[in-house]
Formats: C-alpha cells, sequence, structure tokens
C-alpha cells in the first residue's frame, strides 16, 4: 500500500475524531477488534459492504505506525 493515509481521517464531527475510514463511520479500531476477535478479512468485507481490502490494510498500517511511533514516559 502506498499511503494508508489516503484512507483514513480523522473527524472531529465524526466518532469523536477517532480515526475513520474515509467517507464511512467505521474506525480502525472497530477493524482491528474484528480481527483480534478471529474475523477474517473476507468476513469482514461481507459485513461492511462499504470497505475495500485497502482500507482494511490501511488500518492495519496505521496501527503499525502508531505503535511505531509511540514512546514510554517514565513515571
Amino acid at each position: 500500500m502506498q499511503n494508508y493515509l489516503t484512507h483514513i481521517e480523522m473527524n472531529p464531527n465524526i466518532r469523536f475524531g477517532k480515526p475513520c475510514i474515509i467517507n464511512t463511520r467505521i474506525a480502525v479500531l472497530d477493524i482491528l477488534q474484528w480481527l483480534g476477535s478471529g474475523m477474517t478479512q473476507s468476513e469482514i468485507l461481507l459485513d461492511s459492504p462499504l470497505l475495500k481490502e485497502e482500507d482494511i490494510l490501511a488500518a492495519l498500517q496505521f496501527a503499525a505506525h502508531r505503535e511505531q511511533i509511540s514512546k514510554v514516559i517514565a513515571a
């Protein structure tokens, strides 16, 4: 995938600003939770016809990027 941000937006008026797939109310978190619960990409795409495979991959890349830039701050 070239640029996952072409699939994801953060709009304070949609899902309280959580990162969502553009033109949907489906949050990156939703996709990650579905995958984490054992749903396959095919099942997610069947249940959510607004999504494309590229959107699921973008959500994974977004989460990986967030993890990469996260820092632990000692108390």
